[in-house]
């Protein structure tokens, strides 16, 4: 809690707390900026008050009152319900598998009744539900965040919401590759537990699908199409929830308040750093792209920030004091002493829970925090001689949800990741006899392009001469472990560099924290900081427009040429520094309390330099198919509404067969990467593309290679071109078929298949014919 302390030592509140109406409107207009967004982007009303009354009754409440249950005392009212938020994402999952094992998806919205009464009905739980003493948060904190949510869902509006509408309106809608995929896990999600590859219909899904699973919760509890779910209210959600816990998590682990919302702000507003125009993706995704093309990573996010929370809650247990007080001099000539409560011995019970959901929520996340542990415990032994308990219990702990998720959830799948050292670099360095100083240039751009946001880190290393608390070396672990895991590893879809993304959770904090003790240390006025303030956002702008004035295009050349724009930029950049930081000594030579602001001035720059790559990105998706996305596909609308009445028509068990299952066909061969029908029926398909399918992934020929059981293919496709009476009922006997969904644009279908079964629905296109 912010406090000063009077003379009998107790502590006594150092802000009075604001009005009701001035606290929440941060929060309220936060609110009211993404609802008018998705408004203005398609998003249907009733969808959005029903998303809304989920969020609160089926996500908040519960988790709100168990975490309340579990932490020691209250901090902040924004703290009880982000992390409330998600460890209620986490007991839904629990309760979806229930319902959905049963049955009994649709009755999903009564699962809040078996946090709500007991915690109604039990004496000491009762309290919960109104808790007072909550510490008030500093009003520029809370409008940060606010704005920090409200500039994302702008980039998300432009490079997301637009591109893809709900449901496409023509026949020439283009989508990202992956986006049907993931839509069609969601879909099998709201009947089915656990999980089979859409589109090979009783093939195991080894695969991280909690997030499509969460999605699949919130469209049945809500009542919402599950494409405006997926297309329109999850990923701006998770992202504003994400957003606010990182800010929640600087203040807790830092102590204080502003770290995190320097952290919201370096994970959600600075982007990679580098000069180009959005569409070229340097080592890897644009971790601003990941956020919509992969909202497995965005809903992991939101799970790892937690945990991160709990975690440092129990490694500082034993090392520090009970709450984590600091000492703040940034309000001038005023010493205030910020007060964090421990969350208590509960914390255990939550990693417990934070574990488990990570495991399936993406890959990345638990090894880069098992590797944050075992650096925190390696250097705790070589430097202080002992090893720390928690740290141990909490190695223990992930250790065994690492071994759940690769023997289980896995199945000891690779999906195609192979340790291949450097091979996110070597693109770049070519054959041609390379040479040392490329290397040194190639790995230099890396942490350019990708870890500048992280140049806090240094900073507080030099502050704190090396010596880390175990907190601190908890958060430089898993910032060195993602970057580290990347270059050890390869992946023919770039899928390595999520554990980069993994690691900006630890690091965005750490590099607050630099950031925050470099400002305490200057001893700065309110002034000044306002005007230093201004001035990076004023610089933020300036840079931006350059960008975008003048975007850079790669020429042919070597293979370092998509590099060169980036480097030359950083060029440009440094003799720009090096001509400030001289005029900063001739001007602050008879300024002494200027001179100490100097490293201030220039670490606020660095970590500025990647704020043009959100308004690049959202600008470039206004030139290319579906934000610039790296390959997209045709997605026409009488696709999408003949898979949509099939959904309308049949039971979820059903299965369908059909003849479309290449996105193209190239020397002969199928590029099998078709997921259309499976995403919009929401129903298993027999045989639709194959490519994901996890023993397809790491198999020779990437994309193009054959499906594993020719005769089930050929059973399938002569269903379409030379049907009979036999073959056709040893699809619905044997494997279950009920609909036949023919493209005709695919191939020719014969006339007698619809004597032998029942046309259905036809569009020109598409034709459907039900199984007798």
């Amino acid at each position: 809690m912010t406090a000063l302390h009077d003379r009998a030592g107790a502590a006594r509140p150092a802000v009075r707390p604001a009005p009701a109406a001035r606290r929440f409107a941060p929060a309220l207009a936060a609110y009211l900026f993404v609802a008018g967004t998705l408004l203005a982007t398609g998003t249907p009303l009733a969808d959005l008050l029903r998303y809304t009354g989920y969020v609160v009754v089926g996500v908040l409440l519960p988790g709100t009152l168990v975490y309340r249950a579990l932490r020691r005392r209250p901090h902040t009212l924004v703290e009880d319900l982000a992390m409330g938020a998600a460890v209620g994402l986490v007991l839904e999952l629990v309760a979806w598998a229930g319902f959905t094992a049963l049955g009994v998806p649709r009755w999903l919205w009564l699962w809040p009744l078996a946090v709500a009464v007991p915690f109604a009905a039990v004496p000491a739980l009762r309290r919960h539900w109104w808790v007072r003493g909550h510490t008030p948060v500093p009003t520029g904190w809370a409008w940060t965040v606010a704005m920090v949510v409200a500039g994302f869902t702008l980039y998300l509006a432009e490079s997301f919401f637009r591109p893809n509408p709900v449901l496409p309106a023509g026949e020439g809608q283009a989508q990202y590759i992956d986006l049907a995929f993931q839509l069609s896990i969601a879909g099998a999600a709201t009947h089915q537990v656990p999980l089979d590859v859409p589109q090979v219909a009783g093939e195991p899904l080894h695969y991280h699908w909690f997030g499509f699973a969460h999605m699949a919760a919130a469209s049945l509890f809500s009542g919402a199409d599950l494409p405006v779910v997926f297309f329109r209210l999850a990923v701006p959600a998770l992202c504003a929830l994400a957003a606010v816990l990182i800010a929640v998590a600087g203040w807790r682990v830092t102590g204080r308040p502003y770290a995190g919302a320097v952290a919201a702000v370096l994970m959600f507003t600075i982007g990679e750093f580098g000069y180009e125009n959005g569409v070229r993706q340097l080592f890897g995704t644009q971790a601003t792209f990941i956020v919509w093309g992969s909202p497995s990573m965005t809903y992991s996010w939101v799970l790892l920030i937690a945990l991160i929370v709990v975690l440092a809650d129990r490694l500082a247990a034993g090392t520090a004091p009970p709450d984590v007080s600091v000492v703040s001099t940034a309000p001038p000539g005023r010493r205030v002493t910020s007060t964090v409560p421990r969350i208590g011995p509960g914390a255990w019970v939550l990693a417990v829970l934070l574990l488990a959901a990570s495991t399936g929520a993406k890959a990345s996340s638990v090894p880069v925090t098992l590797a944050a542990l075992a650096f925190t415990a390696a250097v705790l032994l070589v430097v202080r001689r002992r090893l720390v308990r928690p740290v141990l219990v909490a190695v223990g702990l992930t250790l065994a949800a690492q071994v759940f998720a690769t023997a289980v959830l896995f199945a000891f799948e690779s999906h195609g990741v192979t340790v291949a050292p450097f091979s996110g670099l070597r693109t770049y360095v070519g054959t041609a006899g390379p040479t040392g100083l490329l290397w040194v240039a190639v790995f230099g751009a890396f942490l350019l392009n990708m870890q500048l946001r992280l140049a806090g880190i240094p900073v507080l290393l030099w502050l704190r001469r090396g010596r880390l608390e175990p907190v601190q070396l908890f958060l430089l672990g898993g910032t060195l472990a993602g970057p580290a895991i990347y270059l050890l590893v390869g992946h023919p879809g770039s899928s390595n560099q999520y554990f980069v993304r993994a690691g900006f959770a630890f690091g965005v904090l750490l590099s607050a924290w630099g950031y925050l003790e470099l400002v305490e240390r200057a001893r700065l006025s309110r002034r000044a900081v306002t005007v230093l303030a201004v001035a990076a956002v004023g610089f933020a702008g300036l840079l931006t427009g350059i960008q975008l004035a003048n975007p850079a295009t790669v020429q042919p050349g070597p293979s370092y040429a998509p590099l060169l724009p980036l480097l030359r930029w950083t060029g440009a950049l440094c003799a720009v520094a090096g001509v400030g930081a001289l005029l900063w000594v001739a001007v602050t030579g008879h300024r002494p309390r200027l001179v100490g602001a100097g490293g201030v001035v220039l670490l606020t720059g660095i970590l500025v330099a990647g704020a043009p790559g959100l308004v690049v990105d959202a600008a470039a998706a206004r030139k290319y198919p579906n934000g610039g996305a790296y390959a997209v596909v045709p997605m026409p609308a009488s696709r999408v509404g003949a898979a949509r009445w099939v959904r309308d028509h049949s039971a979820p068990d059903d299965v369908i067969a059909t003849n479309a299952h290449c996105r193209a066909v190239v020397n002969g061969w199928c590029d099998a990467r078709s997921f259309w029908l499976s995403a919009y029926a929401e129903r298993a398909v027999l045989l639709e593309g194959w490519s994901f399918a996890p023993r397809m992934v790491s198999r020779p020929g990437g994309a193009y290679a054959p499906f594993w059981d020719q005769e089930l293919l050929r059973a399938n496709d002569a269903a379409f071109t030379a049907p009979t009476a036999a073959g056709l009922a040893d699809l619905r006997d044997r494997h279950g078929v009920r609909w036949l969904v023919a493209d005709h644009e695919v191939g020719p279908v014969a006339t007698e298949l619809g004597q032998l079964a029942e046309p259905v629905f036809a569009n020109g296109r598409i034709s459907v014919y039900r199984l007798r």
